[in-house]
């Protein structure tokens, strides 16, 4: 008997016709004589209506409440999916997040998992042949309902994998597992048989909507090998794993763009040390996450100041100007900028360590599209640029063409 936990996202449980066929897709798992557990995320446009909702009441509603409001999209599908379970008569019983034994921080929106501690899932295991676990929430140690931040499910899936020593793991999404691109943009996107955990950390961090960040951070730390695939087909999906010496004669894994980013400038920052520390300290009391940061030192010894830019997910930018504006008589900077029509496109590959040139093909292909590049940051396995938001499908189009094909 092997312990399965699969976690079906939003379009797999869309409507009652796709929450009947994961209940029968449980149900054949469990003709196999296998425990699973089931994580399923709020049915596909919930989530969305209920914050278009909220800001139809308050355009800043309250994170406190809006944790209690998105709450209920995935406690709906729970036990809309325990419901079609019994129907076909598979014994099965749904738990929210807190029932399940997950305990948070206190950071309402974007919660971290603290501590899974699921003695009442393994105990319901023992008496009926499913469970249900409501995916995106948890509970503070206080008793306060937080939610994980968006793709949060995922990360309830690998969090509960880890915790209940699962067997095996299964991301059930709308698409057969991870592309060398976003196959609606590039037509020529291929599946990946296997992944490193580092190259999908990075892809997931750069924009690829597949999986959420934290959960592959997660999957990494305790070692959960996943599988990513459809829940519209029987077809293997992707593996994601630790690193294998074969990856690194693959130079560029994937290639992702994320339109979902925001860029903040900061004109006529004072240049001295402990100001940008001032800066991205406040940012981060505020639980708001950076990712590309450029500063353009002044050489002028009269005008010692800078430009600091940096890049924010484009929902915290509303946050990140008011913490900035709080800071403003602290800093004494001259002015603050903000861009919503940019986007980040990034390629991503362990065989980058070992192979020289690479970021300078992708300039080159970017200018031969007459891409100018804003920003520009890279790692050991990764470059990302920052564009015009209104070039980001043909600049993806054009990496991935040169590097993928």
């Amino acid at each position: 008997m092997s312990l399965i936990v699969q976690k079906y996202g939003g379009t797999s449980v869309g409507d009652a016709e796709r929450i009947k066929n994961v209940a029968n897709r449980v149900a054949q798992s469990c003709a196999h004589g296998d425990q699973i557990v089931v994580v399923v995320s709020a049915m596909s446009g919930v989530t969305d209506s209920l914050i278009a909702l909220a800001k139809q009441i308050t355009p800043m509603p309250p994170e406190r409440e809006m944790d209690m409001l998105l709450a209920t999209g995935e406690q709906t599908t729970i036990a809309l999916v325990a419901m079609a379970l019994h129907a076909i008569r598979v014994d099965a019983v749904s738990l929210t997040g807190a029932q399940a034994g997950i305990t948070t921080d206190g950071v309402h929106t974007k919660a971290k998992i603290t501590n899974i501690t699921p003695h009442e899932v393994h105990a319901l295991l023992d008496e009926v042949n499913v469970v249900i676990v409501a995916g995106f929430q948890g509970q503070t140690a206080e008793g306060e309902i937080t939610t994980l931040g968006r793709g949060g499910s995922d990360l309830t899936a690998l969090a509960l994998a880890a915790a209940l020593k699962a067997d095996l793991c299964q991301i059930y999404t709308d698409v057969e597992g991870v592309f060398t691109a976003d196959p609606r943009i590039v037509p020529g996107a291929r599946k990946m048989d296997e992944i490193s955990y580092d190259e999908m950390l990075e892809l997931a961090g750069s924009g690829a909507k597949v999986m959420q960040l934290r959960s592959v951070e997660i999957a990494k730390k305790f070692g959960v090998v996943f599988e990513v695939r459809s829940s519209l087909s029987d077809k293997p999906g992707t593996i994601v794993k630790e690193e294998t010496r074969s990856m690194e004669d693959i130079v560029v894994r994937g290639v992702a763009v994320d339109k979902n980013q925001a860029k903040v400038t900061l004109l006529g920052v004072p240049d001295k040390p402990g100001v940008a520390a001032k800066v991205f300290r406040a940012l981060a009391d505020a639980a708001i996450s950076v990712d590309v940061i450029v500063q353009n030192v002044s050489h002028d010894a009269t005008l010692p100041l800078t430009d600091v830019s940096f890049t924010v997910d484009k929902p915290d930018l509303a946050k990140a100007l008011q913490v900035i504006e709080s800071i403003r008589s602290d800093i004494g900077f001259r002015e603050v900028l903000s861009d919503e029509k940019i986007a980040k496109l990034s390629m991503v590959g362990v065989g980058m360590r070992s192979h020289a040139g690479v970021a300078a093909k992708m300039f080159e292909s970017l200018a031969h599209e007459g891409i100018n590049i804003g920003m520009i940051s890279t790692s050991e396995i990764k470059v990302s640029v920052v564009i015009e938001i209104t070039q980001a499908d043909q600049a993806l189009r054009a990496v991935h063409k040169a590097f993928i094909g």
